[in-house]
């Protein structure tokens, strides 16, 4: 191999690689995409909007990712002048400054918008991590024909869909599969957090959003009461995103449970998970990590009422947290909405906490190695076959 930084008179001139994205998930799926097409390109150039991991391996950010990092409807109306203004300065500046590709990550109300005007005016686009378009707003997928190339599924079944409707699509698998082992050792978790190394743990993870705390944390203390008083050797431990989140927990426990003992625990999610016996959860993103850590679960959610009126005019899924739809089948129990009561919860957990898992953590080692296909390289390997075209 030639070490030298001087290229031949007749090699082509280095990639350009335009990405955006929008939040810092969407940031650490961009640095491992750079790393990758480093290898085949390592004088390429990356520009666009990216975060921290990104900026760190020689990403030009031409905005802040904090701009894009907006949720919910009333947060975008508030902000749309200015993310049109951001989107109009991004078409502007890669219409004149073409790169040889454009990926898009997450972000789909912002990306797919900008993927279609720079398809357009005839650049390959890629958005990278799927819309749930299979669960709901499916016409959805007519705009990401127009707008994409090829997407990127971090899930098989993603896949499916986008063939039915001939739209091309790359399977690449989950990074969350690549980066969790396949075995999650529980000693060594409670070990790690001082944690008892005697005893069932149980975890309570309301989620990470203000609105999902206020509306499952009564009923998970609740639940956790209950429990204590039938089994006073169980442990209870929470896992919680950030300090303000443990901020509002701990307001709503001084309210609900003041007298419930439990261990809270900020920004170590992976870990309690793994040193817990069972997980009473909120459904997300999270659900998929607590099958790669091989944890019986019991997944709850509740909507504001108008968002679950809307949602379920719209959603056309029999199950609606991960483990299931990976696995086609109900795997782990869901409750929602008025199904979340501790009378339902506990015999949920009982049965997941004192009696074998062994079968169900055969079918989750399937779903990790189903998803453990090495996501940045072939998130890689399918961009360069439309730099190559």
């Amino acid at each position: 191999m030639n070490s030298s930084n001087h290229q031949a008179p007749d090699a082509s001139p280095a990639p350009v690689f335009a990405i955006v994205v929008g939040e810092h998930s969407g940031d650490t799926l961009g640095a491992g995409l750079i790393s990758a097409l480093r290898k085949t390109h390592p004088e390429a150039k990356f520009v666009g909007i990216g975060g921290p991991k990104m900026s760190a391996l020689g990403f030009e950010s031409l905005f802040s990712m904090e701009e894009l990092a907006v949720m919910g409807i009333v947060e975008v109306l508030g902000r749309l002048r200015r993310l049109l203004q951001v989107r109009k300065s991004l078409v502007r500046y890669f219409t004149e400054n073409k790169p040889d590709v454009f990926i898009g990550i997450d972000a789909p109300d912002f990306n797919l918008g900008l993927e279609e005007k720079l398809k357009q005016s005839g650049i390959p686009t890629v958005h990278y991590v799927s819309p749930s378009v299979w669960a709901w707003r499916e016409k959805r997928i007519f705009k990401i024909a127009r707008a994409t190339n090829m997407v990127l599924a971090l899930l098989p079944f993603e896949k499916a869909f986008y063939d039915k409707h001939q739209v091309p699509c790359t399977f690449v698998g989950h990074s969350l599969a690549d980066d969790i082992p396949l075995t999650s050792d529980k000693n060594q978790a409670r070990e790690a957090l001082g944690l008892p190394a005697e005893g069932k743990i149980l975890a309570l993870m309301p989620g990470s959003r203000g609105g999902e705390l206020s509306r499952l944390v009564p009923v998970f203390l609740q639940s956790a009461q209950l429990l204590l008083a039938e089994d006073p050797g169980l442990t209870f431990v929470v896992p919680m995103i950030s300090e303000r989140r443990a901020e509002q927990f701990n307001a709503l426990q001084q309210q609900h449970a003041p007298d419930l003992p439990l261990t809270l625990i900020v920004n170590k999610t992976q870990q309690v998970m793994a040193a817990s016996d069972c997980l009473l959860m909120a459904s997300g993103t999270v659900t998929l990590e607590a099958a790669l850590i091989k944890r019986p679960m019991v997944i709850t959610y509740k909507f504001n009422f108008l968002t679950y009126l809307l949602g379920k005019a719209l959603v056309k899924l029999k199950w609606f947290s991960l483990p299931n739809l990976l696995a086609g089948r109900e795997l782990v129990p869901e409750l929602l909405q008025q199904q979340v009561t501790p009378d339902n919860i506990l015999p949920l957990l009982k049965e997941r906490l004192y009696q074998d898992q062994s079968q169900l953590n055969e079918t989750f080692t399937e779903i990790h190695h189903k998803l453990r296909q090495d996501a940045s390289a072939q998130a890689a390997k399918a961009v360069l076959t439309l730099v190559a075209k």
